[in-house]
Order: structure tokens, then sequence, then C-alpha cells
């Protein structure tokens, strides 16, 4: 984990990494270590590729999470899911390894994330994991993405 001085993105030109694989998540000190709180993260339009037919999927991602000693610079996290934009994967497995990579590498007291997937096929997809049950007292609010209705 880089402090803030040793951040790559924070405050530098930085570019979107090719793949995921090379997208290099900052940390930074939490500033309220002692406080039991809730981050959350929305990416409204996020875009990965079809593993089978290399056609681009849609979904919107919300991450929550409470923070341990650090949090997750966000500049180096919109640049970690752009990344996505060239990487084929099912819509599980690039939900939950999202989730994972964040939970490993930033340690925080809980993390979910949920994937709401724009339909393949006429099925939208909606992927949802979680590092574990939510620490007593801390105030969860419902993600707010509503199922997928169409156009009516």
């Amino acid at each position: 984990m880089s402090e803030t001085s040793g951040t790559l993105h924070l405050g530098q030109a930085s570019t979107l990494p090719p793949s995921p694989e090379e997208a290099r998540l900052d940390y930074v000190p939490n500033p309220r270590e002692d406080a039991l709180y809730l981050v959350r993260f929305a990416a409204p339009e996020f875009t990965s590729l079809c593993p089978v037919t290399g056609q681009p999927d849609f979904a919107h991602l919300v991450i929550d999470y409470a923070p341990g000693r650090t949090i997750v610079e966000s500049k180096s996290l919109k640049l970690f899911l752009g990344s996505f934009r060239n990487h084929s994967g099912f819509h599980e497995d690039v939900t939950v390894g999202i989730g994972q990579r964040l939970a490993a590498e930033m340690e925080p007291r809980w993390l979910r994330i949920g994937g709401y997937w724009y339909p393949r096929g006429g099925i939208p997809i909606d992927v949802f994991w979680q590092s574990g049950p939510p620490p007593e007292g801390l105030w969860v609010p419902e993600q707010g993405v509503a199922s997928y209705r169409g156009r009516g």
C-alpha cells in the first residue's frame, strides 16, 4: 500500500491502464480510522467485453466499503475501472474480481459490490459480492439501483 507521497496517480498526469492486471490502485491513510463509516462509489457507465462475442457489456457498479487503515484513491479507482473497457470477462468474474481485489489490497473493515448489468441476450444479470457481514453499527443504505425494467 502506498502512502500519499508515493501514489502513482494522485496529483499526476495518468493514462488509462491497458488491462486490469496492469492497473495500479493507490491507497492513502484513512483520515478517520477511529470512525466507523461507509464510502460509496457508483460507476453508472462501466463497460467490459463479452468473452464470447467481443461486444461491449454495460453495467452500473456500486461499491460500498467501511475503511480500515486506508481508503482507495478515487482517481486510481476510476482508471482501474476504465481498464476493463478492453477486458473480456463474464459478468460474474468481472464483478466479483473487482470486489476481491479491492478487499485484498485495501483490507477494509467490510466491502460489498453490486454489479447491475444491462441485458445480454435479453436477460439482465445482477451480481453481488461482499467480504462478510457488515460490522455492527455500520449504516448500510440500499444501493438504490432498480432492477432492469426495459423501456416501459
